[in-house]
């Protein structure tokens, strides 16, 4: 007889399986932890992340354009400083070039005027106080016929009243020494350096007389010769006596001159004789004999007179006045002669010529 097998071990191993796969089940359960709330809270924490990174990508765009818009300008500017550059550096080749052929010239005019044979001076003689640099302004020897008229008087000796006073009493070299009477010789030395070569010239000195220095009326200055004959008329002047401006005119209006320079350093002090029988003069003691100085109104009045009585039509009259104390009116009285004529007053500095 067979025997029965037996099921109880395979009832038992099933049951076990079956309590382990639930238990893994709600082990299952029990380590994983699902809540759909916590799920939704994170997801929209991702969208918040992506919507700020992409508003970072879009502030970063932006910032990338205008990177490229300021590296773009910044390079046209470049450019146009290369082309600047480049203008400049042509310029300045064109400078250096010109600065080259210039110093050529230059080389070439230093050579030019180093060879080159010294012309023939203007001035009639040498003179070594210099050249040009000495000629005043607006003042210019000229004319057909030219009369140099030098006052010769006492006060053309020297600046001060009270000097001219004591040289009046000195020797006659004393007088000839006298600083304003060398600077007057050096003046006529100036003028008649300057005389051109064509004119026809006659040189006069006046106090209470006349005094020709030229060995006739009228001579060209073309040689050394001439000037030196005047110059040595001129040294043997000695200057005194009183300043007598009516016969001085008198005599250059014999003469027919055009132009006229006189050197003198202020109004006249004497006339002639009859004056003193005229209205005008009635109260001007010393031209009636009543007294040896003569007023600054008297003088005014004198010189009128003067240039009244003169016959000086036509002529251009300059004058270089040396002033003197005591004689404010003598610029401007001189000043209306003069410009009436188209002439000039030129009154230097003391240390010309």
């Amino acid at each position: 007889m067979k025997r029965r097998r037996r099921s109880e071990g395979f009832n038992l191993a099933f049951i076990d399986i079956m309590s382990c796969g639930l238990g893994a089940m709600v082990l299952v359960f029990i380590l994983v932890k699902y809540d759909v709330s916590d799920s939704n809270a994170e997801a929209n924490n991702l969208i918040a992340e992506v919507r700020l990174l992409e508003s970072q990508q879009v502030r970063l765009q932006q910032t990338l354009d205008q990177l490229r818009n300021t590296s773009q300008t910044e390079t046209e500017k470049i450019k146009k400083i290369k082309e600047k550059l480049v203008q400049i550096k042509q310029g300045l080749s064109k400078k250096e070039s010109n600065l080259k052929n210039k110093k050529g010239e230059l080389t070439a005019l230093k050579n030019s005027i180093a060879t080159r044979p010294i012309a023939h001076k203007d001035d009639l003689i040498d003179d070594d106080r210099g050249g040009e640099e000495n000629y005043l302004i607006g003042l210019k020897v000229e004319g057909r016929r030219i009369v140099v008229l030098i006052d010769s008087s006492a006060s053309m000796t020297d600046e001060k009243l009270l000097n001219i006073i004591r040289r009046k009493n000195s020797s006659t070299q004393n007088k000839k020494q006298g600083p304003k009477w060398l600077r007057t010789k050096k003046i006529v030395r100036w003028l008649l350096a300057r005389t051109p070569k064509v004119s026809q010239l006659s040189v006069l000195a006046f106090n209470d007389s006349i005094h020709s220095l030229g060995k006739s009326k009228w001579v060209t200055v073309n040689t050394d010769g001439i000037l030196k004959d005047f110059y040595e008329k001129l040294d043997s002047i000695v200057p005194t006596g009183a300043t007598n401006l009516h016969k001085g005119l008198q005599a250059v209006s014999r003469l027919n001159a055009t132009d006229l320079y006189i050197i003198t350093d202020g109004l006249p002090t004497t006339g002639e004789s009859n004056y003193a029988h005229l209205n005008p003069f009635s109260g001007c003691s010393s031209l009636l004999g009543g007294s040896k100085s003569i007023s600054g109104e008297c003088r005014v009045k004198l010189f009128r007179q003067t240039i009244k009585d003169a016959s000086l039509a036509d002529l251009k009259i300059n004058i270089i006045l040396l002033p003197i104390e005591g004689d404010p009116s003598a610029v401007n009285e001189y000043w209306s002669w003069a410009a009436g004529t188209g002439g000039l007053v030129i009154s230097p500095a003391v240390n010309w010529p």
